[in-house]
């Protein structure tokens, strides 16, 4: 047999392959992408975990998963991955009979959003790309990034000054929950307060002594226009620069108030779900408050739906609450509306964001 014929009968066997290649490849094969974690702040890392396995007794050349990347997540550069000017990262892999690989990339996550991977286009071909296949897989790979929670001394109110100052100007409220002793009954003590058990050893009427708590009930309204004029619901890339302060800024007060005992709220001429023109989170406390705020502030779209002025008419059921409203601007027409909330006996005030002129109130 000469050479000539071994080629060919090569050649054949190549061919052969490569069609049961293209045949069944990909139906042998097994690919998830998940993130190593499904929350993080912006500004942190972790892990986006490809996992591909080969179900065939068949040698996989090469396979190529590609996808979109959002230019606000930030993949590690590694040998075996590419990203192109486009934001489409590829990973290559080559498989053998039933094995399984498992790749980690390093990822930055560099801005507030929910983001989803989507889709994956999975490619497999022979060594010298003559027979290829391909098929789209849908992916649901989910993180949601919450804003940057901001230090003290980036903030453009100390928070301790801030909240301690609304907080004690709060009238003293007894405490149920908290008794802190017994006393002899005085003229005027409520009927509720008697301590029977007390009463009945003592001989005469005995009163529960409670402690009095501070507890405050803060409100954050974020103003989504960046100027009283601003007629379009869209602003530019670097005109979002300021309402995504205001953003960090709310979410940095509600979680400090959290995180000291009190009570936060959040409400926006923003929406977070399509078809809801604002939002609107009144006061709650405890950590699944803190992730419930956390969730809204990551899926705020900066896309003013309501005018700040007619928003501020439909906030008739807040009552007896802090109120800190950050706004881009201050304005008479905002000032009506903050006072007509202060009527609703509330303490309200204004804090005009990036150094604006405006003041408080």
């Amino acid at each position: 047999m000469n050479g000539f014929v071994i080629l060919i009968i090569l050649a054949a066997v190549y061919c052969i392959l490569g069609v049961l290649l293209t045949k069944f490849g990909l139906k042998g094969l097994q690919c998830h992408r998940t993130f190593s974690r499904q929350t993080a702040f912006a500004g942190e890392e972790g892990e986006l975990v490809e996992v591909v396995r080969n179900d065939r007794p068949m040698v996989i050349p090469w396979l190529r998963m590609e996808s979109s990347l959002s230019p606000h997540i930030q993949l590690g550069r590694q040998d075996n991955v590419n990203i192109s000017e486009a934001r489409h990262y590829s990973s290559l892999f080559t498989l053998m009979p039933y094995q399984q690989v498992r790749r980690r990339h390093r990822v930055r996550f560099l801005h507030r959003g929910s983001y989803d991977l989507g889709n994956a286009t999975l490619t497999v071909g022979d060594l010298f790309g003559l027979f290829q296949s391909n098929r789209e897989q849908s992916m649901h790979v989910p993180v949601l990034v919450f804003p940057r929670l901001l230090d003290e001394r980036e903030m453009p109110i100390p928070l301790s000054l801030l909240l301690g100052d609304a907080s004690a100007q709060r009238q003293l409220l007894t405490d149920p929950f908290l008794v802190r002793g017994i006393r002899d009954y005085q003229m005027g003590d409520p009927v509720r307060d008697i301590h029977w058990p007390a009463t009945a050893r003592m001989g005469q009427a005995q009163v529960r002594l409670f402690e009095h708590t501070t507890r405050m009930k803060l409100m954050v309204i974020l103003n989504g226009q960046l100027t009283e004029e601003q007629w379009g619901s869209k602003l530019m890339d670097y005109e979002e620069e300021s309402i995504e302060y205001g953003i960090s800024v709310a979410a940095t007060m509600c979680v400090w108030a959290l995180r000291n005992g009190l009570m936060a709220g959040f409400a926006a001429n923003l929406p977070i779900d399509k078809g809801v023109d604002s939002v609107v989170l009144p006061p709650g406390g405890g950590p699944a408050r803190e992730e419930e705020l956390l969730t809204a502030f990551a899926r705020l779209s900066i896309l003013r739906t309501q005018s700040f002025k007619y928003f501020l008419s439909t906030l008739t059921d807040l009552t007896d609450l802090d109120i800190i409203v950050l706004s881009c601007y201050d304005s008479e027409e905002m000032q009506l509306g903050l006072e007509k909330l202060r009527r609703q006996n509330n303490r309200v005030m204004l804090h005009v964001l990036e150094g604006q002129q405006g003041g408080a109130a």
